[in-house]
Formats: structure tokens, C-alpha cells, sequence
């Protein structure tokens, strides 16, 4: 049987891993601004895991909807990653269909410019992977422009659900 040599779509991987374990998923945004709900719905058979996306740009919104502590918002801003992690814990539940919560939510929030944030400059980001009762946070220093920052956080969510869901 001769080795494929067409690439890989790791979104498409994800999907089908998704679809074969049984588990949805529902995403939070800010700085990607349903970037990342668009690339999981892309794939055929999408429907059958992504409950859906919500798109919180506005940082008072992150409270409101997502159950983010005022708190931490008040003192540290949206840039945080205490604040990726409530906003990806948060979603399960607020995107819940039929009385069930997301297996897993994901939740991208930082600056992608072309001004800083809150202290932050442009390229500062969080993306937080909630599975079950973990929920993994990654710090990224990206550089580029607004486009490429945002470009950049998407791909490193696919890394990101990819790593949690033990494909890498």
C-alpha cells in the first residue's frame, strides 16, 4: 500500500476525533473574532461536535456572558490568563445544548494591534483549553501584524486541542 503524501489538515483531524469520542466542543473569542469557531465549522461533519461560538470583544462581555469574576477583570484587564481560563470554563455552559455543557472549551483573548492593551502590547495572547476539570493555559509573544497575530492564535488553538485531545 504505498504512503500518502498529501498533508495533513490538523482542523479536519480534530473534528474527526471529536465526532469519534462522542465529545462537543464551544469556543470563546476576542482578539480572533470567530476566527477560530470559523475554522472548526469549515470541516464537513462540524455540526455533529461544535455547539458554537461567542464572540466576547467587548471586555465587560467576558463578565456578563461568560461568568469571568469582575474582579480579575477590574484589576488585570482582559489580557490575562486567568481570564482566557474562566472565559474557556465558561462557555461549556453557556453554549450548553439540551441541558448538556461542551465537553471542552477553548477561549483565545490578547492584542493583536495595532495598539497595546491594558499594558500589553499588540502580540500578547492566551488561548485556554478546558477539558473536564483541566484547563490548560498557553502564553503567546507573537510579532507581526494585526492579520498574522490573529492568524497565529487561531493556529496555536489547533495545536492547542490537538495536545489536550492526546493527538501530538
Amino acid at each position: 500500500m504505498p504512503v500518502s503524501t498529501e498533508p495533513t489538515d490538523p482542523t479536519a483531524e480534530i473534528v474527526a476525533a471529536l465526532v469519534g469520542r462522542g465529545l462537543t466542543i464551544a469556543v470563546a473569542e476576542s482578539l480572533t473574532g470567530g476566527l477560530l469557531v470559523a475554522e472548526l465549522i469549515r470541516i464537513p461533519g462540524a455540526s455533529a461536535v461544535v455547539n458554537g461560538g461567542l464572540v466576547a470583544y467587548n471586555t465587560e462581555l467576558k463578565h456578563t456572558l461568560l461568568g469571568v469574576d469582575a474582579t480579575l477583570l477590574a484589576e488585570r484587564g482582559a489580557i490575562d490568563p486567568d481570564v482566557a481560563a474562566q472565559m474557556a470554563v465558561g462557555v461549556r455552559e453557556v453554549l450548553a445544548v439540551g441541558g448538556r455543557q461542551a465537553d471542552i472549551g477553548v477561549s483565545t483573548t490578547g492584542v493583536a494591534g495595532p495598539d497595546g492593551q491594558d499594558g500589553h502590547p499588540p502580540g500578547t495572547a492566551f488561548v485556554a483549553i478546558a477539558i473536564g476539570d483541566e484547563v490548560t493555559v498557553v502564553a503567546l509573544a507573537l510579532s507581526g501584524d494585526r492579520g498574522a497575530i490573529r492568524s497565529a492564535v487561531v493556529r496555536a488553538a489547533v495545536r492547542g486541542l490537538r495536545h489536550g485531545l492526546g493527538m501530538e
